[in-house]
């Protein structure tokens, strides 16, 4: 058995993780699970589902580890997975419904109000419908182009457009509902 030493260098610890050293697999297991997971719930409402799809896309991760080739981020490499793993999930569930709006127009909205906790915020993602919050996660969270979300989830470029627009619009609702309750308004 070979112990990892704390301060080896990524690359170190990708090439042990790749000759399965179960420590340096345990290593980047836990340094980015946490973070992982939060991706995964930003998909899938249930915890314990997201938990499910988190551990299922790090297999791929560790399956797929010799094809990371050391260009951009680890992180953004694993990340890049739990959302396909995410995506891939809702869609054996069939969750996910898109609807054409060919008659939509794109607005602008603030971002939502710095007043709000990070679980008002995921509460009120989570409201969303499912397409609607897969098109905004994939957009304004990941930082997706609407070309690129329209590959990815087998639709067109103008439904992804039109989601995204449905869902900034319903969020905007939502926050305003909020404010006026904090404000005792409504």
């Amino acid at each position: 058995m070979k112990v990892i030493d704390l301060h080896q260098s990524e690359k170190e610890i990708i090439q042990l993780a790749v000759e399965n050293n179960r420590h340096a697999q345990h290593k980047i297991y836990s340094q980015f699970a946490p973070k992982m997971l939060s991706v995964c719930r930003q998909y899938i409402k249930d915890v314990h589902q997201a938990e499910d799809v988190m551990i299922t896309a790090f297999m791929k991760v560790f399956f797929n580890l010799k094809n990371f080739e050391h260009k951009g981020s680890f992180e953004g490499w694993i990340r890049r997975i739990m959302v396909n793993e995410s995506i891939s999930f809702l869609r054996v569930q069939k969750q996910v419904k898109f609807t054409e709006d060919e008659n939509f127009f794109e607005e602008r909205f603030n971002n939502i109000e710095s007043q709000f906790s990070v679980e008002d915020i995921q509460f009120l993602i989570d409201n969303l419908p499912d397409g609607y919050r897969m098109v905004f996660n994939l957009y304004a969270i990941e930082g997706y182009k609407h070309q690129e979300i329209a590959e990815m989830l087998n639709i067109s470029e103008g439904t992804s457009k039109s989601q995204l627009s449905h869902a900034r619009k319903m969020l905007q609702n939502q926050v305003n509902k909020l404010k006026n309750y904090q404000n005792g308004t409504e």
